[in-house]
């Protein structure tokens, strides 16, 4: 995530036309505090103004006693530029980039009265820290283990990643026809508890993944995809058949279901 604030002379120092007003712009030197063209007095407000935001984003994402620091740093298109920096398991993690937006580009932006930072956001970084990911990695597995976790959260939601196993997932699906005497929603609560019950800690996923009547009959055929995945090892599918079977054999004992 990118953001840019740009502002007038005025914006920085106020309205000030005395004699000892401060000024934004001055034919200078270019040093490791500030660009030829800025004043070390407009530079050290921007600063100000920039680390501040920064940090209070932060302290809203983290809460007021994460740790923080500034690391000067390079960056193309900004001078002076720095990176801020959270304590996070034990070490110090990078989490954004930012600095002075180079006045040429300003210019050539046709924006050349102005003066302005920009900032760059991990977004991954910041989720690894509220989330308690350990590897950035795992922003990019297709993993269902991993991804299930996030689906459907809101961002004030309080999630915890659960590790997922190393273990390859195997996943089946069942499908059957429901006794008119019990509703959709009762039945889907009835097979999530008798899964559980059966699969216990083999279990990793259970999802309702296709629902229809068949208007002929009048009655309602639900399918679920069952994932299977152990923490301790491989399964093989003539293990995860023998459970399978079992949670089927249960549903059409306890509930009079008719597997398709």
């Amino acid at each position: 995530m990118e953001g840019v604030r740009m502002y007038e002379a005025d914006e920085l120092f106020g309205d000030d036309k005395g004699p000892n007003k401060f000024n934004v712009f001055e034919n200078g030197e270019r040093i490791s505090q500030k660009q030829e063209c800025h004043t070390i007095d407009a530079t050290k407000v921007l600063e100000f103004r920039l680390k501040g935001t920064l940090e209070n984003i932060c302290r809203m994402l983290f809460g007021d006693e994460i740790k923080m620091r500034w690391v000067e740093a390079y960056f193309p298109f900004t001078h002076p530029s720095y990176e801020l920096e959270v304590f996070y398991g034990e070490k110090w993690l990078e989490v954004l980039g930012c600095g002075i937006i180079e006045q040429k580009l300003l210019q050539n932006a046709g924006c050349g009265s102005k003066v302005g930072w920009a900032f760059g956001l991990g977004l991954e970084r910041l989720a690894m820290i509220l989330y308690n990911i350990p590897d950035i990695r795992l922003f990019w597995s297709k993993d269902t283990g991993f991804l299930s976790q996030f689906k459907g959260i809101k961002p004030e939601d309080n999630i915890i990643y659960k590790p997922i196993s190393s273990h390859p997932q195997l996943y089946m699906d069942m499908s059957f026809w429901l006794p008119k005497n019990i509703s959709t929603n009762d039945m889907t609560s009835n097979f999530y508890d008798i899964v559980r019950s059966v699969g216990d800690d083999i279990i990793e996923q259970v999802s309702l993944t296709d629902e229809f009547l068949n208007k002929k009959t009048g009655k309602v055929s639900q399918c679920y995809r069952i994932t299977y995945r152990s923490n301790e090892k491989s399964l093989t599918k003539e293990e995860v058949n023998i459970i399978h079977n079992i949670i089927g054999n249960n549903l059409v004992n306890q509930f009079n279901v008719v597997i398709r």
